[in-house]
């Protein structure tokens, strides 16, 4: 890597890390509250071009079986951060890496989809990292976290790595315009985030300004 932020490139942390780094952020994005700056859909279509073009030297199909086992993983640690933590974590000072902001979003589109946030969830920024901390202090019964867990681990590697490499393989020289789809990927899915933020502020608003009165 020539800079720090190369960190945020996912063709080169590939490069870099190989399989294992790109399976260790993927457990941290999908759970532990820190991890959500790191690239995650923007990944996940970049593993597929590069398993195309033979720079991650696997099967398409054992590729996504990693990716859902790892995201898992970090589901499951996030359920359990959420369960220890419970309530505190509301309570908790803004940080650089952990906003209130993050959970409130999180719960709102969990009561706005129920146990299908989880599935729908992965496709989402900040959504997926938070979804499953969420599910933990709110007490998801085991058996149904496990359930949407799994279903919505592989359904999201299924549609995205999947994706990746097909471009690969039907766009020659991929590779060139990664960073124009890299930077697709982060505006479509930033886009209900933005929203969701804009609604919450204006709550937030009409809220004081009743008070006021």
């Amino acid at each position: 890597m020539d800079s720090f932020w190369d960190l945020f490139k996912p063709e080169e942390l590939i490069r870099f890390g190989g399989l294992f780094m790109l399976l260790v952020i993927i457990f941290l994005e999908n759970g532990v509250f820190f991890g959500f700056f790191l690239p995650g859909d923007s990944l996940l279509f970049t593993a597929g071009l590069l398993c195309y073009v033979g720079v991650l030297d696997i099967e398409l199909t054992h590729l996504i079986m990693y990716i859902g086992f790892s995201a898992i993983a970090g589901y499951y640690a996030g359920y359990w951060f959420g369960y220890k933590t419970g309530e505190a974590l509301y309570k908790k000072e803004d940080t650089i890496f952990f906003k209130k902001k993050y959970i409130t979003t999180a719960e709102e589109f969990y009561k706005k989809y129920g146990g299908a946030a989880l599935i729908l969830g992965r496709f989402l920024p900040i959504i997926r990292t938070f979804a499953p901390i969420l599910a933990g202090i709110v007490k998801v019964k085991p058996h149904i976290f496990l359930l949407f867990n799994i279903v919505g681990a592989f359904l999201w590697p299924a549609t995205i790595v999947t994706a990746g490499y097909y471009v690969g393989k039907i766009i020659p020289n991929a590779l060139d315009y990664l960073d124009f789809v890299i930077v697709g990927f982060i505006l479509v899915t930033s886009i209900p985030i933005y929203n969701s933020f804009r609604k919450e502020r204006k709550r937030k608003l009409e809220n004081a300004n009743n008070e006021k009165a």
